[in-house]
C-alpha cells in the first residue's frame, strides 16, 4: 500500500510536466501536418473554418453537460467581446499564422511565437493587468526579459544568413531556390504576417481575461468562440476564397490536418493548459514553448526536407534568453505577491462551482480554443 502511495505521488508530481511535454508534441505536429496540407492545395481560411466547427463538436457537449449548473446568463456586453474574441483568435490570429507559414518555414514559424509572452507582457502593463516595480531585481527582469525577446525577433526578421538542413530529408537535394525557398520579399512579408498573428494572440488573452471576470464558465465561452469563429471565418473564406472547390476534402493530409488540429489544438490544448495553470500556473506553460521551437525544427528538416537559417537560429538563442529571463521574473513575482505559485498581474478571480464563496486563479494567457493555435 505504501509502495502504491509513493508511485501515485511521484506520478502527480511529475503529470504537469509529461502533460506540457506531451502538449509541445502536439503542437509541433500541428505545425506540420498543417505545412503538408498547403502543399496538396489546402486553403488556410478553410482550415480555419472546419478546425473550429470540429472544436465546437468537440468541446460544446462538455460545455452543455459540466456547466449546466453553473452557466451564468448570457448578457449583450459579454455576448459582443465573444465576438471580437472569435475575431481575434479564429480569424486574425490562425490566419495571419498560416500565411506568415507559408512564406517562411514551420521552423522559423514556430520560433517566432516565442515572442508572444513580450507582447502580452506588454499590453498586461497598458491594460494595469502587470506591474513593474523597478526597485526590485526581478521586476526589472520582466522588463529586459521583454526587450531581449523582442530583439530576438528581430534579428529573426533582419538578418537571414546561410541555410543548411539539421537531417537530410528525403528530396532535399532537389529543392532549388525557386521551389523549396521563399524569396526575400515574401519571408519579410511572412515575418510581418507573424508577428501581427502574436499581438493578435496577445490581445485575444487579455479580452479573454476580462470576458472570464464577467462570465466565468470556462468550457461555455470556449464553445461560444469557437461557434462564432465559424460564422466569422466562413464570412472571411467566402471573401477571400472564390474557388469553391477549396471547400471539398479528401481522405488525405487535408482532413488530417483539419481534424488534428481541432480535436487536439483546439481541445484538448485548451483542457491541458487549464488543468496544469491551475495547478502549477501560467509561468510554468509559458516555460515550454521554446521545447515546441525545437520539436518543430527537428521535423521540419526531416519531414519536409526544409533549410534552416543562421539568423534563425541566432535569434530563437536571443528569443528564448529573453523568455526565460521574463519567467525568471514572473516566478519571483509569484513568490513575492502570494507564496502559492499565483501571478498577481496575470491573474483573475473566477468563481469555483466545487467550493462556494472560493475563487481560483486563471491566466490572461491559457484556456485558448483555437490555441496552435
Amino acid at each position: 500500500m505504501t509502495s502504491e502511495n509513493g508511485f501515485t505521488k511521484v506520478f502527480q508530481k511529475f503529470k504537469p510536466y509529461l502533460a506540457m511535454v506531451s502538449l509541445q508534441f502536439g503542437y509541433a505536429g500541428m505545425y506540420i501536418i498543417t505545412m503538408v496540407s498547403f502543399k496538396h492545395g489546402m486553403s488556410h481560411w478553410v482550415l480555419s473554418v472546419y478546425r473550429h466547427i470540429i472544436a465546437f463538436c468537440f468541446m460544446a457537449p462538455f460545455a452543455l453537460v459540466l456547466e449546466r449548473k453553473i452557466r451564468p446568463k448570457m448578457t449583450l456586453p459579454v455576448f459582443l467581446r465573444l465576438v471580437v474574441l472569435g475575431f481575434l483568435e479564429p480569424v486574425l490570429d490562425q490566419n495571419l499564422y498560416n500565411m506568415g507559414m507559408k512564406n517562411t518555414s514551420t521552423t522559423f514559424a514556430s520560433a517566432t511565437i516565442n515572442v508572444l509572452p513580450a507582447i502580452t507582457f506588454v499590453l498586461a502593463l497598458i491594460f494595469r493587468l502587470e506591474t513593474v516595480n523597478f526597485k526590485k531585481i526581478h521586476s526589472v527582469a520582466k522588463v529586459i526579459g521583454t526587450v531581449v525577446t523582442v530583439s530576438g525577433a528581430m534579428v529573426m526578421t533582419l538578418y537571414k544568413g546561410p541555410a543548411f538542413q539539421i537531417v537530410k530529408g528525403e528530396g532535399g537535394s532537389g529543392h532549388d531556390s525557386s521551389s523549396g525557398e521563399p524569396s526575400e520579399q515574401n519571408w519579410l512579408l511572412g515575418t510581418v504576417m507573424l508577428i501581427g498573428s502574436c499581438g493578435g494572440w496577445a490581445s485575444f488573452f487579455i479580452l479573454q481575461s476580462f470576458t472570464l471576470k464577467m462570465y466565468p464558465a470556462e468550457l461555455t465561452v470556449t464553445a461560444w468562440i469557437c461557434f462564432l469563429g465559424i460564422i466569422e471565418c466562413s464570412i472571411a473564406s467566402l471573401i477571400f476564397e472564390r474557388d469553391m472547390s477549396v471547400w471539398s476534402l479528401g481522405f488525405d493530409s487535408r482532413l488530417l490536418a483539419c481534424v488534428y488540429s481541432g480535436v487536439v489544438c483546439s481541445g484538448m490544448a485548451y483542457y491541458v493548459q487549464g488543468v496544469v495553470t491551475r495547478e502549477r500556473g501560467p509561468v510554468f506553460v509559458t516555460s515550454f514553448s521554446p521545447l515546441c521551437m525545437i520539436i518543430t525544427a527537428a521535423l521540419g528538416s526531416l519531414v519536409l526536407a526544409e533549410q534552416i537559417h543562421l539568423g534563425s537560429i541566432i535569434g530563437a538563442i536571443i528569443i528564448v534568453c529573453g523568455l526565460y529571463t521574463v519567467v525568471w521574473g514572473k516566478s519571483k513575482d509569484s513568490v513575492n505577491t502570494t507564496g502559492a505559485g499565483s501571478d498577481e498581474g496575470q491573474a483573475l478571480p473566477i468563481k469555483d462551482s466545487a467550493k462556494s464563496g472560493s475563487y481560483v486563479f486563471e491566466s490572461i494567457g491559457v484556456n485558448v480554443p483555437g490555441t496552435r493555435s
